[in-house]
């Protein structure tokens, strides 16, 4: 297990390091929601643009904060990207899941996860599950506002 842990370490790494879909997006067309954690200072800007057929047609993010959140939010990103908002929807449940079920049990497999399934781990300290979940209640936000 430990060569596991290390290449879930390796992937948080360079999410953080390296951040997909970093930058903003013109509002409107896209919607902007920005999402900010007290305890740890912890801010993420999403930004999401939908078309019309109801698909996450491009996601940016934007922020600052600890590597766990910054790198959750660029999994997010390129997790999101090109999904219906339904998928996209069915997607935050099952991270959302995975954070909380002990053994990493969920609906969906981490396979299923694809990079998301690295931030596993994150459910042994309690307090970080919020640096984690920051990016997909931000974007659920941007998702519903009008």
């Amino acid at each position: 297990m430990p060569a596991l842990e290390d290449l879930y370490r390796e992937i948080v790494l360079d999410h953080y390091r390296n951040p997909r879909n970093r930058g903003e997006l013109p509002c409107p067309p896209a919607k902007r929601a920005k999402g900010f954690n007290p305890l740890c200072g912890d801010e993420v800007i999403v930004f999401v643009e939908v078309d019309e057929g109801g698909r996450i047609s491009d996601v940016r993010i934007d922020g600052q904060g600890c590597s766990i959140s910054q790198a959750a939010a660029s999994m997010m990103s390129v997790s999101v990207k090109g999904k219906t908002l339904s998928e996209a929807r069915e997607l935050e449940r099952a991270f959302k899941t995975m954070m909380v079920i002990e053994g990493g049990g969920s609906p969906s497999s981490p396979a299923d996860l694809g990079d998301l399934a690295a931030l596993q781990g994150v459910k042994k300290f309690p307090v970080r599950i919020k640096c984690a979940t920051l990016c997909w209640n931000t974007l659920s936000e941007g998702l519903t506002t009008e």
